[in-house]
């Protein structure tokens, strides 16, 4: 089928899935149901019946040779798409991932998005809350991982690790090391609240479909939030990844100071 400038030109009949080709893999509560809901307004793009897919985070997909069509079978054969691909924001976190998902498709392109981890972490505690699947306080939820260390693939590492996927260092230098810069998209999470349209037009421009007018900002998956963090809190759990900041910001070449407590809020607690 020839190409054009944004992929392939459409077929208007229905044909099936047979090749994904990018990934919005994480981080979760960065925004991620959002850009599946902007996503999936284009009509070009391939999306699975449902977000989340967990295909490449499914060790019981790996147990043996790995049989893709299962992987595919979740799309619905449709009219006109260019390209497919899907939205798994857990895909960053966990550490076999990355290396399936280039074992799979080596030119796959990777969307992440990043957000101020102390934040992200206050609002996956909000969610389990709203769950009732954290009993614990924000503070003492964040001090169990930190003197009870969870295992790196357990189930409690899936539910609790507020500090843990907020260290995004490690997470990105593996990305790296199985995909080119050119095929990784890291988006700022600030900046995509700032600047949503700007932030979508980006992410199908790196996709390779054209660009959508009149996209409506809507917020999604934005739960009830218990509270709103203190003062003392956001200083207790940014201290935590401030070192990490550092690396992340030499990996990426961001300015993540907008992340940092500012001094003179830490001397005011202090004081």
């Amino acid at each position: 089928m020839p190409a054009t400038r944004f992929g392939f030109i459409s077929s208007w009949r229905r044909r099936p899935i047979d090749h994904v080709a990018f990934v919005v893999a994480g981080a979760q509560k960065c925004g991620t149901t959002a850009l599946h809901h902007f996503i999936a307004k284009h009509p070009h793009i391939a999306l699975p019946r449902d977000q989340a897919l967990h295909f490449f985070d499914d060790d019981r997909q790996f147990n043996g040779e790995p049989d893709y069509k299962i992987l595919h079978g979740n799309f619905k054969p449709s009219l006109g798409w260019q390209i497919a691909g899907e939205v798994t924001s857990d895909y960053i976190y966990w550490p076999l991932t990355t290396e399936r998902i280039a074992r799979y498709n080596p030119k796959m392109k990777i969307i992440v998005s990043l957000r101020n981890p102390a934040d992200r972490a206050f609002s996956h505690w909000n969610m389990r809350r709203a769950k009732n699947q954290e009993p614990m306080d924000f503070i003492d939820a964040i001090n169990r991982e930190r003197t009870q260390p969870i295992e790196e693939f357990s189930l409690e590492a899936h539910r609790y690790a507020y500090i843990d996927r907020g260290l995004y260092a490690a997470q990105m230098e593996r990305v790296f090391r199985f995909f080119t810069r050119e095929q990784v998209l890291v988006i700022k999470y600030e900046n995509f609240r700032k600047d949503y349209a700007g932030t979508v037009a980006a992410v199908f421009n790196f996709i390779g479909v054209r660009p959508l007018r009149g996209l409506k900002n809507k917020q999604r998956n934005i739960g009830p939030y218990e509270r709103k963090m203190t003062a003392e809190e956001r200083e207790h759990v940014s201290a935590i990844f401030e070192i990490d900041i550092g690396r992340l910001e030499n990996l990426l070449g961001w300015d993540c100071s907008d992340w940092r407590v500012k001094r003179a809020l830490r001397q005011s607690l202090v004081s």
